[in-house]
């Protein structure tokens, strides 16, 4: 049974279930995602679908394929600052980023009453700092070489939004729009 927990035009988000996590693996893996994004073993996924501060979600488009997936935690935090610990979409170029960053900030905003929704990209990743970017996050800074992937050092740097930016930006907006 599919539990959805946000839909657009264009997309589905839904909480993952076990069926679906060999399609999460072999997303992370794939060659224009493993660069970017941290490898967990099944057991780590199955230990993220238990842990009830973690959501753990699936992308699927209008015809229910499986489009991608995000994972964030935080959800039963004191300072209500959540963490976007994966977003992977295996159809790029199509806006389906786009769209679900927008789902993921009105759950985070409007539902699960965050002050703060963060992340961390690999400084590399051009396309994903451009897409938070054009969704309001905000660069805090670098986490240098803290991750050893392919014989090198990488860098992080952190972006985030507050509630009160995400509150802004939908009314101006709003406001263009009429």
């Amino acid at each position: 049974m599919k539990s959805i927990i946000k839909k657009s035009k264009n997309i589905i988000l839904r909480k993952t279930n076990l069926e679906d996590l060999e399609f999460v693996i072999r997303a992370e893996r794939d060659k224009e995602n493993s660069m970017y994004v941290g490898q967990w073993i099944k057991q780590q996924h199955i230990n993220a679908l238990e842990d009830e501060d973690i959501l753990h979600i699936i992308i699927e488009d209008c015809d229910n394929k499986k489009i991608g997936y995000i994972i964030i935690s935080g959800l039963k935090g004191l300072n209500r600052s959540i963490e976007f610990k994966r977003f992977v979409i295996c159809e790029k170029d199509r806006g389906f980023g786009k769209e679900a960053l927008g789902l993921i900030k009105e759950l985070a905003f409007n539902e699960l009453k965050a002050h703060r929704l963060w992340l961390d990209v690999r400084l590399k990743n051009e396309r994903a700092k451009r897409v938070y970017e054009s969704q309001g996050f905000k660069a805090e800074g670098i986490l240098r070489e803290c991750i050893f992937y392919n014989g090198e050092y990488e860098s992080l740097i952190v972006m985030s939004i507050l509630s009160s930016e995400y509150i802004f930006n939908k009314k101006v907006n709003i406001k263009e729009i009429k």
